[in-house]
């Protein structure tokens, strides 16, 4: 009987840990566009058009809720949304210092523009990349 039990919990161990596993995986997938075109549609943008999925972003053109034409680039992972009439928080040495500490080296080419960050430099494995990186945090958002 004590063998039984024991097997009977093992076994529900696994199961949890399965699901739990299984749990992680769903919440890192990317956002699909009928979830992006409601996101946007809850935070006050109308006339949504020419959505399109590029380097981990969704990108889209759209009307403000004052009327204003914008374009939004909208974070796959996280729907953290960056129109591209946003303010930065952030200098450009602020932004070398924030890529530096997650391990890019040789960064260059670094620039404000559509409500992101954008820069060019080599990923801890030695790869040439190009990142989009949030105007208020200074982490990446997007790789290319």
């Amino acid at each position: 009987m004590k063998s039984k039990i024991t097997s009977l919990t093992f076994t529900l161990a696994l199961g949890a840990l399965a699901l739990g596993s299984s749990g992680a995986v769903i919440a890192q997938q990317a956002m699909t566009e009928p979830q992006v075109r409601s996101a946007l549609t809850e935070h006050g943008y109308t006339k949504v058009h020419d959505l399109k999925f590029r380097d981990g972003m969704w990108y889209a053109h759209a009307r403000s809720a004052n009327g204003e034409s914008v374009d939004i680039h909208v974070d796959a992972r996280t729907g953290q949304m960056y129109p591209d009439k946003q303010v930065s928080q952030l200098s450009e040495r602020d932004v070398r210092a924030s890529l530096e500490t997650q391990g890019y080296t040789h960064v260059r080419d670094v620039d404000f523009k559509d409500g992101l960050w954008n820069a060019k430099a080599e990923n801890p494995a030695g790869n040439h990349v190009r990142l989009k990186i949030d105007a208020g945090s200074g982490k990446v958002v997007g790789v290319e």
